[in-house]
């Protein structure tokens, strides 16, 4: 009988072993890995990262103290075209303060396969670029030279830091597959740092402890009052620095698929913050430890908390909007309409202020923050129960661990007798409870005046409805005329107004018609009300010759024309993300075919509803013949906005059986 423990333990050896032998060294290109024509375990790879190294550790001086040095090392392979774009790197560096960070690139180097030799290129000063991004943040960018099939590029990147909040978050896996990836971190004892692994694979860690020394110097206090010399002490202090190291080897590439929220939520990954600092003969400071002591510390920051106490720039403004109102539901939205109106979003994340409420409602224009603690004060100024809460972005990803920079955004929440309503005067379309979808992001955490904190779910509890009336004919040749009214609600509706509003109609139509099987647009009135609540209307008269066929004089039409759903966008045997949609939604179809005069019915669809486990979706399909029309009521709804994956097989069975009766066609004969 096999003995599965010592396979397994050899096993062990066997992997450890061989990644202990491989070292890697910038300049150390062998011949075999440039003739290396695709990737042995990934042969789609456009490239691959063949190694990868960061390292964090700190530096000391007595005029700065500590500061934070990452040096990041990087060999990719590039196997195809496709993978040039891995010969550009872009870096961040911090710049909003007077303390900025450091950015150095070095050893940047393109191999090549030459005539059997390796050619080594390096980078010029013509291919590094520094760029500002905001007022914030910089970058610096490199691309390498002379960059082709095969190549090998090799880069390394020095930042200098004294934003100790938290470590640079490291990545172990990319889009393309990744060899050999290792993040070490060398930290003093006087810093402790929660680390927070998420992703599927487990990378292996070791720590080790070591003793080391800083050096500084300082005057003696009982210097003699007679000398003119002023001398210093010399004094070594000792410390333990805490090693840990994260290694992961021979990880797939993380590959995108249909209605992935934030792939980088899935990937595996480390992120550390700060929890305590701990200095010889000081107190110790404890930092976040839980939700409720992370909502409380961002509270009482003074560009947070004190924000929401000013009140006197808006105050008289205030009276005259609020005139002649009387239910909290009038307020709110015309509060949060005047907030809108009054000051526009500047593009900048955050749930610290910038310039501060004051500045931003004289000059119109501020931060997340700004605007809506503004729009909290006002709503808290009309004696409603108003308050803060914290989101993280679907751009940011979700923090499964309670810290301070898992957020990066703030709403406003106003809490009524039998409901909450969400509101982020951000969105210029935005509406109660319809919040821009880069704010559905599973949880926010809601602080009250009292500091206390609670979860608060972020995600939509109404469905957001997609109404088509479509009722048309058609004539022998096959062209089919006809009039649509298609009614969008809620985030439907948000996003129609976000997308069209600056697009002139002529070019919105010449889109329309060209996206929708080359139809030509006769009429065309669209209605939307300046209540954001309400519904967008379309009303559309068309006409098509591409939206049937004609065989032997018989007419075949897909009876929902060019609404049906071609492709199943669930194409992976399996998937390892859960599917999100960002909010439920309805799709409702009322189709009648007139049938013209010297035609009759030849075949049609059968009518069926496919139900989806645990009322996740339904798709109904009912069709019904009279003796001068083909009436058809069909209706797709997804019932949750996130899937899980246990759930995708049924899923893309149930898509794929849906697309298959949406493009069933109904056939006409001549009577």
């Amino acid at each position: 009988m096999m003995n599965f423990k010592k396979i397994s333990i050899l096993f062990l050896i066997l992997v450890v072993s061989i990644v202990s032998a491989q070292e890697f060294k910038l300049g150390k290109v062998s011949i075999a890995e440039l003739q290396e024509r695709h990737h042995p375990r990934d042969t789609t790879a456009a490239a691959a990262i063949l190694f990868e190294k960061g390292v964090v550790d700190f530096e000391y001086s007595q005029s700065d103290g500590f500061k934070m040095v990452t040096e990041v090392t990087t060999r990719i392979k590039i196997y195809k075209k496709e993978g040039y774009d891995w010969a550009t790197k872009a870096v961040g560096y911090y710049v909003g303060s007077s303390s900025k960070d450091i950015l150095s690139f070095s050893d940047v180097v393109t191999y090549n396969l030459v005539d059997g030799k390796v050619e080594k290129i390096k980078l010029k000063s013509d291919g590094l670029f520094d760029e500002k991004v905001n007022k914030y943040w910089n970058q610096k960018k490199i691309t390498l030279p002379n960059v082709k099939v095969g190549s090998i590029i090799e880069y390394k990147y020095t930042l200098r830091s004294f934003r100790l909040s938290e470590l640079t978050e490291w990545s172990f896996q990319s889009s393309i597959p990744v060899n050999h990836s290792e993040f070490r971190t060398l930290i003093p004892e006087y810093f402790v740092y929660n680390p927070n692994l998420k992703g599927s694979m487990t990378p292996k860690i070791t720590k080790e402890n070591t003793s080391k020394s800083l050096s500084y110097s300082y005057r003696p206090t009982t210097e003699p009052r007679e000398s003119s010399i002023v001398s210093t002490t010399q004094e070594k202090l000792d410390f333990i620095e805490n090693s840990t190291t994260y290694l992961a080897v021979n990880l797939p590439a993380m590959k995108q698929e249909a209605y992935v929220n934030n792939i980088s939520n899935y990937t595996t990954s480390v992120s550390h913050e700060l929890s305590v600092v701990n200095f010889p003969n000081q107190p110790m400071k404890t930092l976040s430890t839980d939700w409720a002591s992370v909502a409380k510390t961002i509270y009482d920051y003074d560009d947070f908390g004190l924000e929401l106490n000013k009140t006197g720039y808006f105050e008289e403004d205030l009276k005259g909007i609020l005139d002649g109102l009387a239910t909290p539901e009038e307020k709110i939205e015309a509060i949060f309409s005047h907030v809108k109106k009054s000051v526009k979003w500047n593009g900048y994340y955050g749930y610290s202020c910038n310039d501060g409420v004051k500045k931003a409602y004289k000059d119109k224009t501020g931060n997340v923050a700004e605007i809506n603690l503004m729009l909290i004060a006002m709503l808290r100024h009309t004696n409603l129960n108003a308050n803060p809460v914290l989101v993280s972005t679907r751009s940011n990803g979700i923090s499964f661990f309670p810290n301070r920079t898992a957020f990066n955004y703030v709403i406003a929440a106003v809490e009524l007798a039998d409901r909450v309503l969400l509101l982020d005067a951000t969105e210029s379309y935005s509406s109660p409870n319809v919040l821009p979808l880069r704010v559905l992001n599973w949880e926010g955490r809601l602080i009250r005046k009292d500091a206390t904190s609670t979860a608060i779910d972020l995600m939509p509890k109404k469905s957001s409805i997609d109404a088509v009336n479509l009722k048309y004919t058609f004539t022998p040749d096959g062209t089919v005329t006809g009039k649509l009214s298609r009614k969008r609600t809620d985030y439907n509706a948000m996003i129609f107004r976000n997308n069209t509003e600056t697009i002139k109609e002529d070019v919105y139509l010449e889109k329309y018609e060209n996206d929708n099987k080359k139809i030509e647009v006769d009429d065309y009135e669209r209605v939307i009300d300046k209540n954001l609540n309400e519904p967008v209307i379309e009303n559309i008269t068309f006409k098509g010759g591409n939206l049937s066929e004609v065989i032997n004089g018989s007419i075949y039409i897909n009876p929902m024309l060019f609404f049906s759903i071609e492709q199943n966008p669930f194409k992976q045997e399996t998937r390892d993300y859960p599917v999100d949609y960002g909010y439920t939604t309805v799709d409702k179809y009322n189709v009648i075919i007139d049938i013209p005069e010297g035609y009759v019915v030849d075949t049609m669809p059968a009518s069926i509803v496919l139900n989806m486990d645990d009322n996740l979706g339904q798709f109904k399909f009912l069709i019904n013949k009279t003796e001068n029309a083909v009436q058809l009521a069909i209706t797709f709804q997804i019932n949750a906005p996130i899937i899980g994956t246990d759930y995708y097989e049924a899923l893309k069975s149930f898509y794929q059986r849906m697309i298959e009766k949406q493009n069933e066609k109904i056939v006409f004969k001549k009577a």
